[in-house]
């Protein structure tokens, strides 16, 4: 008998008592921890203190079926990314393919046959597995990245108060040395992966191609893993890959160049900005996900230092992901009445020897105490910590510029940036 998994159980929902044993018995000599509910009602209460890692959910129940019962779950954020597969005697497509639709992972026909139960339900206990792994690690790269971030601030506080920015170039070169090795190694592999798969893809066709007549198994597998269309999309993938990790690289070279002027694209500056915080954009529980309104207008390239822009950009919008953040957290996920967002607005001035760019969004209004030092290097403001002071120097005194902001209740904040030409 295989080892026990730790920690890991299998609930297994059907209102035929026959079929819970026959289950209960093919997973547990196998070292699985089972435990059973015999209704979709009873599963959900169930699961609502008691997590499972896998759910064996048979389709025609009384009260709320299978497929209601899935509904249910995939429904609520707590329990939608349990894996799901349905048990059915149905050999309708269209049953199969409903399934499919409301988030099941995978099928198992009854009469029940040990091996294909074994097969599925491994299959998908590693992929939870990896799955799991891949969280805990993006977490704790994400922990490391914040407190990066942190000590960051620090050192450009040190710097505001004693050598103002002239060794913040110094220490972005820094970072960009650092993330240089790591980024070089993503960026070399992603070739040699496009090329295993063309090597791969290639010699799957020999095989396709002198044994035109693959065996049941062989033709029901490709069907299970659509074999055609993980051909034609895997390519894809790696491509993107490789797009963002020289996008990645070209913002590295963007940080080596922090203290360097450059005529630039105002545009390519701010879509840059909103690449490397696209996971912050995303829906979280306090809020839906944000949505950036692009206003680009007709505007002139300017004289600058990029890597200092740059910088600007994710203070601002940091600060405007901040404010909508606190309005999630205050008012709650389900009582967000319009979307949050950021509209980002660029224009010329009249005489065409300025570029306006405006940041604004949906979030809370700032208070009196804020609005009264929100640029105040010395007072560190703990709500904006040294982020919009830093802005205030980069665009005034490096760049000849103008930086203000409005903020009212109810209608969020507006970043207001204005940058000459030369």
């Amino acid at each position: 008998m295989t080892s026990k998994l730790s920690s890991e159980y299998i609930l297994v929902v059907d209102d035929t008592l026959t079929n819970l044993k026959v289950m209960v018995q093919t997973l547990s000599e196998e070292g699985y921890e089972v435990r059973t509910a015999t209704s979709g009602e009873r599963a959900i209460k169930q699961i609502s203190y008691d997590s499972p890692h896998l759910i064996l959910l048979d389709i025609q129940m009384p009260g709320i079926d299978g497929f209601e019962t899935c509904k249910k779950l995939k429904e609520n954020p707590e329990t939608k990314e349990i894996p799901v597969i349905f048990m059915t005697a149905l050999s309708d497509p269209k049953s199969i393919v409903k399934g499919f639709k409301l988030g099941a992972v995978d099928y198992i026909t009854k009469p029940f046959q040990a091996v294909e139960v074994l097969a599925r339900v491994k299959t998908h206990i590693h992929l939870q597995q990896l799955r799991n792994n891949l969280e805990k690690e993006v977490a704790k790269k994400t922990n490391e990245l914040t407190e990066a971030l942190d000590q960051l601030k620090t050192s450009q506080a040190k710097l505001i108060q004693t050598e103002k920015m002239s060794a913040l170039g110094e220490l972005m070169t820094g970072v960009a040395n650092e993330l240089n090795h790591p980024i070089g190694t993503i960026y070399s592999n992603s070739y040699h992966i496009e090329t295993y798969i063309k090597n791969l893809f290639y010699h799957l066709s020999l095989y396709q191609k002198n044994y035109p007549h693959p065996v049941a198994e062989i033709i029901k597998n490709a069907e299970e893993i659509d074999l055609n269309f993980l051909i034609e999309d895997f390519p894809k993938m790696v491509i993107s890959m490789k797009a963002s990790s020289e996008r990645i690289k070209y913002l590295s070279t963007s940080l080596q160049k922090f203290d360097k002027k450059t005529i630039l694209k105002i545009h390519d500056s701010i879509d840059s900005t909103l690449l490397i915080m696209k996971h912050r954009l995303q829906a979280n529980h306090d809020r839906p996900a944000i949505k950036v309104v692009k206003k680009y207008g007709d505007v002139l390239k300017i004289e600058c230092f990029r890597g200092q822009l740059n910088q600007v950009f994710v203070n601002l919008i940091s600060h405007a992901i901040h404010r909508i953040n606190k309005l999630g957290k205050k008012i709650g996920f389900s009582n967000w009445q319009v979307e949050p967002q950021i509209v980002i607005q660029t224009e010329m001035n009249e005489d065409r020897t300025k570029v306006i760019i405006k940041i604004k969004d949906n979030g809370v209004e700032m208070s009196e105490e804020v609005n009264a030092k929100i640029f105040d290097p010395v007072a560190n403001i703990k709500e904006t910590g040294l982020s919009l002071s830093i802005t205030h120097q980069i665009v005034v005194e490096n760049h000849n510029g103008k930086v203000y902001f409005e903020s009212s209740l109810n209608h969020g904040s507006e970043f207001i940036l204005e940058l000459p030409i030369e």
